[in-house]
């Protein structure tokens, strides 16, 4: 098994970060930086734990990937709360996207049609994405274009409300089509 930091890292990235002896055992000398941000160049990693120690600090490997790779002397607890921090506020700016699915036969109602696409329309200026899909029964697998057809007229009636993300493509037994809300 491979122990330099970079496949460590590698595998492990996002569970662990190396701190002071981790370090030393991991790779021979690293680029240092000072807790105040100053380059204390490329040194040895036990002289640069060592110097961690000193001032009451841990030596933290923050860039592994790099040649020699890089560690801060700073206080871990501190490090490890800002990372949590960034992470939380990322996680809240992301935006969750719901997908309905509307499903449809290839000899559907024009009424069922209609009364569909009146639902798909709320969904799309609600700001949700509508996944059509049409199922094809026996017969109707040997041509699949009366399910293409069927979603041809339902992009007549939604584009005004929709973008069509992905075109309709044929998915089993399925024919599908992605539609996403237009931009005001």
């Amino acid at each position: 098994m491979n122990n330099t930091p970079q496949s460590f890292a590698h595998k492990d990235k996002e569970k662990r970060t190396l701190i002071n002896e981790q370090i030393v055992r991991f790779c021979d000398e690293v680029r240092c930086i000072g807790n105040g941000g100053e380059q204390l160049g490329v040194i040895s990693s036990r002289q640069a734990a060592q110097r961690a120690a000193e001032q009451n600090l841990e030596l933290v490997l923050i860039s592994p990937e790099a040649n020699p790779p890089v560690a801060k002397i700073m206080d871990f607890g501190k490090y490890k709360y800002e990372q949590e921090k960034r992470a939380k506020e990322a996680k809240k700016k992301q935006k969750l996207v719901e997908v309905k699915e509307i499903k449809l036969t290839a000899k559907i109602a024009q009424n069922d049609l209609n009364y569909k696409i009146k639902h798909a329309i709320e969904f799309l200026e609600d700001g949700k994405h509508v996944k059509f899909r049409v199922f094809l029964k026996g017969r109707e697998m040997a041509n699949p274009s009366v399910g293409f057809d069927v979603l041809k007229s339902v992009l007549q009636m939604v584009e005004d409300a929709a973008t069509i993300e992905k075109e309709p493509f044929l998915d089993g037994r399925f024919v599908s089509m992605h539609a996403i809300p237009k931009k005001k």
